[in-house]
């Protein structure tokens, strides 16, 4: 089986784009949704927030967000090393999860695959381009924040540019071309990949 990355920045749409590859039965493993369920599942993972944010960062066996968001907020040092200790488990999870299927291919959605190292667990990388000002606007309509907080946001992530140059296929969500039309010819290549690789052992 195959095991595909899909990513992209803020408001690329890769969501978007991961519900229409599901609708062809492909399951998609969606690596923020994972990233919270494990802050309050995995043992290990809870151990070491506790370790590095003390005993707060939990009320009765569940995580704390709103206190760990502020504690952690705008020290660039302690998203780093909560980074460091989701990233991991998140990996470890989804390679878990991608073993027990028996699909010719699935999905793992994630913003953040090439700063989290886990391209190295993936056969390859879909990205999902919208230019700036389409993501801008998405993200405004979705949140209803500022402009000036998802500049923020998007400059705190991998550039665009140096995003797309690592992925093996790109998605373009920028209304130039059927995004349904993308993803069908997209999931052609990929179950014929995964057939010869199948053929070939």
């Amino acid at each position: 089986m195959l095991k595909i990355g899909l990513t992209g920045g803020i408001g690329s749409g890769k969501s978007t784009i991961a519900r229409v590859f599901e609708t062809l039965g492909i399951p998609v493993y969606y690596a923020d949704d994972a990233a919270k369920r494990l802050m309050n599942e995995d043992p290990e993972l809870k151990a070491a927030i506790i370790r590095q944010f003390g005993p707060e960062a939990y009320v009765d066996g569940k995580l704390n967000r709103s206190w760990l968001g502020a504690r952690v907020f705008g020290n660039e040092t302690d998203v780093k090393f909560l980074n460091s200790l989701i990233h991991p488990a998140t990996i470890r999870d989804a390679t878990r999860w991608m073993s027990s299927l028996k699909t010719p291919y699935a999905i793992k959605e994630a913003a953040l695959i090439f700063e989290s190292g886990g391209e190295k667990e993936l056969d390859c990388v879909i990205g999902v381009y919208a230019p700036l000002e389409t993501r801008i606007q998405r993200v405004i309509s979705r949140d209803h924040t500022d402009r000036a907080s998802i500049l923020k946001r998007i400059a705190a992530q991998m550039p665009e540019e140096e995003k797309m140059k690592r992925c093996d296929f790109i998605i373009r969500n920028d209304d130039t071309e059927s995004v349904i039309q993308q993803v069908l010819s997209l999931h052609q290549q990929l179950l014929q990949r995964s057939a010869h690789n199948n053929a070939h052992g």
